[in-house]
């Protein structure tokens, strides 16, 4: 009776050892598979790190300029940023990429301030997704596994309203490395904008969202291609080549300065800031040629184009329009020359009659405004005195 309660006490602990196997083996297996559904939608630390355009050290760079430039993606090729307006079989656009990212709570985005200029630091942080989503009027509902302390949202493509965000701000750098020894312009963060009608005026309204570094979102950027012509229609380029490449067109609004001060700010009148942003450009394109001795006949070709605006400017002669001045005076000699041989002996003659004719005459005429010019002999009355001459005394 022992040996059968033995037995039977053993057939139930090879059970419970059984079912706990399972057990620990479903559990390991479990976290596993989700593990790998996440990693597939997530992006690893070394593709991040692929994507990621490293920041040169100080000790490379002899020069930067931090330059704030407004995208108007309706001009030029800034609308592949805008298409398409809702995702379809071309893939999304670039402000859905982002809210995407920040509603499954992938990315960091920073707050903006008033003065427009981006500070990455803790305090600015966007902690709570939701509030900034009911600040822009951003419909949503919380997302499957959504908890208090990593929050999910899900909306709807057309709640988010990308048709309306029609603008973009970025912060551009210009740099000079003395490793490469080129001058490159470095996109470091973006700013969507979205436009809205004001409820009192009518008119259209911008309203900047939140800051976002572009390296945070390289890896996603990467794998969404544009085409950047309506000729062409097959998508050559990824939304990363686009700022990588320099493809965009945009105005600049501001530089970084010790006031802290827009474009604007310092130049109210239209002109003036036409004129300040175009200076800008100019230094900013021309920094890099100004850095190396063009060839001799670079040299030679601007000197001579320097030399003929200077003498345009003075109104002086240039040699060859000397040159065309002279053959021009030579030809004019030439047929005066032959005018003159073509004249017949008798016009040569009576061209000589009437010269002296024309001479004689006017000799006669000085002869007689001479004599109208001597005055008349005054006649002398002689006046009896009483002495007599030696002839009148002979007679």
């Amino acid at each position: 009776m022992k040996s059968l309660r033995l037995i039977i006490a053993l057939l139930i602990g090879a059970l419970a050892l059984g079912t706990n196997a399972q057990v620990t083996r479903h559990t390991e297996g479990g976290p596993r598979k989700k593990d790998k559904k996440e990693g597939s939608a997530a992006i690893t630390d070394r593709q991040q790190s692929f994507y990621e355009v490293r920041e040169p050290s100080d000790a490379d760079l002899q020069w930067m300029k931090v330059i704030y430039r407004s995208l108007d993606l309706s001009k030029g090729k800034n609308t592949a940023l805008l298409y398409p307006e809702l995702p379809n079989e071309d893939g999304e656009n670039l402000y859905f990429i982002i809210m995407r990212l920040l509603a499954k709570n992938m990315i960091t985005v920073y707050e903006y301030q008033p003065d427009g200029t981006p500070t990455f630091s803790e305090e600015l942080k966007v902690k709570d997704v939701g509030q900034l989503f009911d600040r822009f009027e951003i419909y949503y509902t919380e997302a499957k596994g959504s908890t208090p302390k990593n929050p999910l949202y899900d909306f709807e493509p057309a709640d988010i309203r990308g048709n309306q965000v029609l603008s973009y701000y970025i912060v551009e750098k210009w740099e000079f490395d003395t490793r490469s020894n080129r001058m490159q312009a470095r996109v470091e963060a973006l700013c969507p904008i979205l436009h809205q009608s004001d409820e009192w005026t009518g008119l259209s309204k911008p309203y900047p969202m939140f800051w976002v570094k572009l390296n945070d979102i390289r890896p996603y950027l990467a794998q969404q291609y544009i085409f950047t012509d309506d000729d062409n229609n097959l998508a050559r380029y990824s939304i990363d080549d686009f700022f990588k490449l320099n493809m965009y067109t945009g105005e600049i609004y501001k530089t970084k300065n010790m006031r802290n001060l827009s474009l604007r700010d310092m130049f109210p009148e239209d002109v003036a800031y036409k004129n300040a942003q175009d200076s800008i450009e100019q230094r900013l394109r021309s920094f890099n040629q100004d850095l190396w001795v063009p060839p001799l006949e670079v040299l030679q070709a601007r000197a001579e184009a320097e030399e003929k605006a200077r003498a345009e400017a003075e109104g002086e002669v240039t040699e060859g329009e000397e040159g065309a001045e002279q053959v021009e005076g030579e030809a004019a000699a030439e047929t005066e020359e032959k005018t003159v041989t073509r004249t017949t002996k008798r016009g040569s003659k009576s061209k000589s009659k009437s010269s002296s004719k024309t001479s004689s005459k006017s000799k006669a005429k000085e002869k007689k405004s001479k004599v109208k010019e001597r005055k008349p002999k005054t006649s002398t009355q002689t006046v009896n005195t009483g002495v007599r001459s030696v002839r009148n005394r002979k007679k």
